[in-house]
């Protein structure tokens, strides 16, 4: 439990140092902790030292633990961060509280139509491929307008633009132009930065970080 919280303490003082010359408030960036691979054991510590937001990868892994989590603590918001099939859309829809990883239109139609079902409407980032990396999933920069278009068409609520930078390189040029895209394209939510680089992600705009080993410490 100590540890947790004093994990949780350093993060956010983290994330308050880098906002100061940033001139922003630290309140505006929100600490997702990534729980995959971490059993609600391993989860509780964090609840409990008033960690609320949480992100998950797979949606059949979250499913084996949240629901009971959410009942216990139902203030608990449950962001999806890795990728989704589209014929997950349903049980996405259900579970999540936002998805950062909305990345072409077949994604789009079946989320749409989800929410549709299900009565509920779920803010979506759309996942950028900010370094053009043709084994990882987001959409292209160049198709990025239109895609936007088709997502504000479909009525479904943008939270902003999300990426992953190209691993063992400076993320610092991709994150300034995950900021530029989005205002461009008059966004304002950034989700970008984890635990190696948050406080980077945090002075180019980041108003959403991802942070799971800093967190957690080692995998689960």
């Amino acid at each position: 439990m100590e540890n947790a919280a004093t994990r949780l303490a350093e993060v956010h003082a983290n994330i308050a140092r880098v906002c100061k010359p940033a001139r922003r408030e630290a309140s505006s960036v929100t600490l997702i902790a990534v729980s995959k691979t971490h059993d609600a054991p391993a989860i509780l510590p964090l609840i409990a030292a008033g960690q609320r937001v949480f992100g998950e990868n797979r949606v059949q892994e979250a499913e084996g633990k949240w629901p009971a989590l959410k009942a216990q603590y139902p203030d608990i918001e449950l962001h999806l961060i890795g990728q989704l099939q589209s014929n997950k859309a349903d049980e996405a829809v259900a579970l999540f509280d936002c998805i950062h990883s909305l990345d072409r239109p077949s994604l789009l139609t079946a989320l749409a139509k989800a929410m549709d079902k299900a009565g509920k409407r779920v803010p979506c980032f759309v996942q950028v491929n900010i370094g053009d990396e043709p084994q990882k999933g987001g959409c292209g920069i160049a198709d990025l307008p239109a895609f936007l278009e088709a997502v504000r068409a479909a009525d479904v609520p943008l939270a902003g633009l999300m990426c992953i930078p190209p691993a063992d390189t400076e993320a610092a040029p991709f994150f300034a132009l995950l900021a530029k895209l989005a205002a461009d394209n008059g966004l304002t939510g950034l989700s970008m930065g984890m635990s190696g680089d948050y406080e980077t992600a945090v002075m180019l705009g980041a108003t959403h970080v991802r942070v799971g080993t800093a967190l957690f410490g080692g995998r689960g």
